[in-house]
């Protein structure tokens, strides 16, 4: 058995070398403070290392609120819409829809002063709607408008004829800030039209039939512009596309597509 005094000792022991260690400790944390105090410039720079080291990740939530802005430089994703069509230029179109998202993710500069700039890459689909009692078929090659297997209307039901038309967009988008929450936006889009089909739906006799036409010659470039206004992330926008769906030949003239909606997260 251990002698009891050798235990005391061995505990004294332990006990000043742990006072030392604190003492030490103080003495680093009052050499830091008076630094600190003593050259500003590194207390400075200390401060602005914290606070980036606060900010975490580069990418900018959307909904996230002004205040929290502070970046130059961010990545983000933005821009949810839908619209309809406000103005065509052929008689044959009934109605116009589009959904899509501007930007799934995009590069952003921000100036700080109420100004942001950002180029990214987002999607875009639109569908026209044809008027009855005409249905869009291709025939060698060529999208042309035809009737219907029976104008009886007895007979035939449910009938529908659309266009439709997938995109892979690049927005060249500005922002400026015209009070705190309100924010006016400009946008050149650069269109990739990768993905054209008619599909018609008609019900005949009590039998459904379902037509597809794909590998459409669409026109696979073109541009668009779009305008926004946008309170506290939600807002009104309107698309105008001069472009052309079809290459010369392959189709109607469809082009000049005015679409009114709604989008978030801009």
């Amino acid at each position: 058995m251990r002698p009891i005094f050798t235990i005391y000792t061995l505990n004294m022991k332990k006990i000043a070398l742990m006072i030392v260690a604190m003492v030490a400790m103080a003495q680093m944390n009052a050499a830091t403070t008076d630094a600190a105090v003593n050259n500003p410039e590194n207390a400075e720079a200390t401060a602005i290392a914290a606070a980036d080291d606060s900010e975490g990740s580069i990418y900018d939530n959307p909904f996230k609120d002004d205040e929290d802005r502070t970046r130059h430089w961010s990545i983000t994703t933005s821009g949810f819409y839908t619209g309809m069509g406000v103005k065509h230029n052929w008689d044959l179109i009934n109605n116009t829809f589009e959904v899509g998202l501007l930007n799934i993710f995009a590069v952003n500069y921000n100036s700080l002063h109420g100004q942001n700039l950002s180029l990214g890459a987002g999607i875009h689909h639109r569908s026209y709607s044809i008027k009855r009692p005409n249905m869009l078929v291709r025939q060698n090659d060529v999208v042309v408008p035809t009737a219907y297997p029976s104008l009886n209307t007895e007979e035939i039901k449910d009938r529908s004829s659309n266009l439709n038309m997938w995109t892979v967009q690049f927005p060249l988008m500005f922002t400026q800030k015209i009070v705190k929450k309100l924010d006016f936006t400009v946008a050149g889009i650069l269109n990739w039209n990768t993905y054209a089909r008619v599909d018609n739906h008609y019900e005949l006799n009590k039998v459904e039939h379902d037509t597809k036409y794909k590998g459409l010659n669409q026109e696979k470039i073109n541009f668009d512009f779009m305008g926004a206004l946008s309170w506290n992330e939600f807002g009104i926008y309107c698309r105008y596309s001069p472009g052309k769906f079809f290459k010369e030949g392959y189709g109607p003239e469809i082009k000049e597509t005015w679409t009114l909606g709604l989008i978030i997260g801009l």
